[in-house]
């Protein structure tokens, strides 16, 4: 069994916290939350939250990483699973996706705002076909 530890020690807040537009998505602004640089970019956490107005244009794609969670804090979002279907997420709702799932985001709330937890902080997305 391997152990790590952190290489820093971290605190992000919300009144202080910065969305950038310059992420994965161009209908989702980005707030990271210090994971990458406290891990040493073994682990990254965002918060993700739409862009009101802006849709999605439900692109298929998959992402090649060891892990990835999503926690949705306001609004709703609907995603769509290889072999699992359409599923919407509300307030609450909490999403395990498998490393090189072909998943799509359908659309969103544009009071949509999310937690997004990965390892590692950077990590491939590649475009799919459709399942």
């Amino acid at each position: 069994m391997s152990v790590w530890s952190t290489s820093g020690f971290t605190i992000s807040h919300a009144d202080s916290g910065v969305f950038e537009g310059a992420g994965l998505r161009p209908f989702f602004e980005y707030r990271q939350l210090g994971v990458s640089e406290a891990t040493a970019g073994k682990f990254g956490a965002h918060v993700i939250r739409a862009v009101p107005g802006m849709e999605s244009p439900g692109t298929w794609h998959t992402h090649d990483l060891d892990f990835q969670m999503v926690y949705v804090t306001q609004g709703w979002v609907v995603f769509e699973y290889e072999g699992e279907g359409e599923h919407v997420l509300r307030a609450g709702s909490c999403v395990l996706q498998p490393s090189g799932i072909r998943h799509r985001e359908v659309r969103h709330s544009d009071d949509m705002e999310l937690v997004e937890i990965v390892s590692p902080a950077a990590f491939d997305t590649q475009p799919a076909e459709a399942p």
